[in-house]
């Protein structure tokens, strides 16, 4: 039986990993109105009945290429909502309606969208203020074993360099008071139960980014 999705925070849900998106994890950030999904949950029943509950889906936010998953089209008829992705990747969804942006783009007072190249072309994060300041990194930074958000080089990896000084980016656009929590979207299991990698600024700040250029490619 498929497993429900669940609370992050009071309005922020968690989506179980989905075998489509290569066992990615999409979020939902409920703002009565204005409904945020981000990337592609499994498409079964049990999704569809809890965002109908939670009002619909107003936006559908892709943080990367691989998070698009094969029922884009189906969400967007079955809620109306507008899907957001980043200028380069928006070729992906061919025959779909899209709203494209270069490198900012703000959903509401609390919602911003940044985009992060360096995993793929178009790796995007979205920024909710809310909670201390919550950002949703796709797979741009992910835990590591011990629950710690790094940048992960595969052989898919886009550019490398550019997705580290997309932690510059970030780590320049955010101090601790307004970044305190991490939602990543893959790797999940390493939070070990937790929703949200926490103190995620000062974890960010900690990171040995020449060290990390040097990495080599995981498989």
């Amino acid at each position: 039986m498929p497993k429900p999705a669940r609370a992050v925070f009071d309005n922020m849900f968690a989506f179980p990993p989905n075998r489509e998106t290569l066992g990615a994890t999409a979020y939902f950030i409920v703002k009565n109105d204005a409904n945020i999904l981000l990337d592609c949950p499994a498409w079964d029943e049990e999704n569809q009945q809890f965002l109908r509950d939670q009002g619909g889906v107003r936006w559908l936010f892709i943080t990367h290429r691989g998070g698009i998953g094969k029922h884009v089209k189906e969400i967007q008829q079955t809620f109306g909502c507008e899907i957001l992705i980043q200028e380069q990747e928006a070729y992906l969804l061919p025959g779909l309606t899209v709203t494209t942006f270069e490198k900012e783009f703000t959903l509401s007072g609390a919602s911003r969208v940044i985009w992060t190249p360096g995993h793929s072309p178009g790796s995007s994060c979205l920024y909710q203020g809310e909670n201390g300041g919550v950002l949703f990194t796709g797979r741009h930074l992910v835990p590591d074993r011990e629950g710690n958000p790094v940048p992960l080089r595969t052989s898919k990896t886009f550019h490398w360099r550019r997705q580290i000084n997309s932690v510059v980016l970030l780590r320049e656009a955010f101090v601790p008071e307004t970044l305190q929590y991490i939602c990543p979207g893959a790797n999940t299991g390493f939070l070990r139960g937790k929703g949200a990698i926490a103190q995620a600024y000062d974890k960010l700040a900690q990171l040995d980014l020449d060290a990390l250029l040097q990495t080599k490619p995981q498989l």
